[in-house]
């Protein structure tokens, strides 16, 4: 190889945990709500809010979002703020706490709960919680895996500390 190959080379490799990955190849059918950044999800599926395990749980993570759907589809309601589970009726992401680095569970539905209101921010993409001040919906910086697919932790963090590739949302309507 040239030197100026070589070259490149390094500076990609120094450089590369700063540069985004491509957006998702999402799968899953709608309505969902995925990461707007592929990160290192392996087959490019993206990362999807999940139930953890398999079938119904109260707790939440991030997830690879599944072809086929199923537990990883939520939608927005935009008129109260809920992110709601479309396989599981009437269940909602929460807040489990009332400080950055709570993490979600998935319990049923309050309207006017500010541990369930959020607001979507398009020019940003974030989902920013009304019960906890700069608070947004991210995900761990760490993935690992789970079963054929990769989990990460879902948590609130204060927006301008995080990278807006762990925090950035689209929602996917019908």
């Amino acid at each position: 190889m040239n030197f100026f190959v070589v070259f490149i080379s390094i500076i990609l490799f120094i450089f590369s945990k700063d540069i985004h990955a491509a957006p998702p190849s999402l799968k899953t059918p709608a309505p969902v709500i995925y990461l707007a950044d592929n990160l290192d999800e392996e087959y490019q599926l993206g990362w999807c809010i999940d139930t953890k395990g398999r079938g119904f749980s109260d707790k939440l993570h991030a997830h690879s979002c599944k072809p086929g759907g199923g537990d990883v589809q939520f939608s927005f309601d935009r008129k109260y703020g809920l992110i709601k589970s479309v396989t599981f009726e009437n269940k909602c992401l929460a807040n489990l706490g009332s400080d950055l680095g709570t993490r979600f569970g998935l319990i049923d539905c309050k309207i006017g709960s500010p541990f369930q209101s959020f607001k979507y921010i398009s020019s940003t993409q974030e989902f920013r919680s009304n019960a906890i001040i700069n608070g947004c919906i991210v995900v761990g910086k760490e993935s690992r895996s789970a079963g054929p697919f990769m989990a990460r932790d879902l948590y609130i963090a204060n927006c301008q500390s995080v990278e807006p590739r762990f925090r950035e949302w689209i929602i996917k309507e019908d």
